[in-house]
């Protein structure tokens, strides 16, 4: 067994969930999940074929976003994982419905960070075994970073 590490670098806004999922349904039900979480959402979805063909099937509605996709699971090369990117929206707006479709096994993140896949290869195929998400930390918030962190929820919307 080999181990690998395939960086994904985001583009500027843009926010990723990386996942697992089980079957060729999960590009258009997930595609439909966005599209009803946040109208106007600009998106591009890769899901990778574990079995007969073995494609990438890709759904989404921004091009740059789905070869972005495509792009990642090639190089993650893992089969039945799903890579989508977002912007204009966060994970937190379509992740509750993500993580509910039947055919999403698991998330590895969800995120705005550059993120490491940790592949393991077999002679079988590759599998992801985590991810590393962002960086590590550099201390604990005082008082002044946890003013800075709540006037930020609520510059963005997401507290009153």
């Amino acid at each position: 067994m080999q181990f690998h590490s395939v960086k994904i670098e985001l583009p500027a806004d843009a926010n990723i969930v990386l996942g697992q999922s089980h079957f060729i349904k999960t590009a258009e039900d997930l595609y439909e999940i966005v599209v009803t979480a946040v109208p106007g959402v600009r998106f591009g979805l890769a899901f990778s074929e574990a079995s007969g063909p073995c494609l990438i099937r890709t759904e989404g509605n921004r091009r740059e976003l789905i070869d972005l996709s495509v792009k990642y699971i090639q190089a993650i090369g893992a089969g039945h994982t799903f890579c989508l990117l977002l912007e204009g929206a966060f994970p937190i707006n379509v992740l509750t419905q993500v993580k509910n479709c039947p055919e999403v096994c698991a998330i590895f993140c969800a995120t705005a960070n550059p993120v490491e896949v940790v592949v393991a290869e077999t002679e079988q195929g590759r599998g992801i075994m985590g991810v590393i998400d962002g960086f590590s930390p550099r201390g604990v918030e005082t008082t002044e970073d946890r003013s800075q962190r709540r006037e930020f929820l609520r510059k963005i919307g997401y507290k009153l």
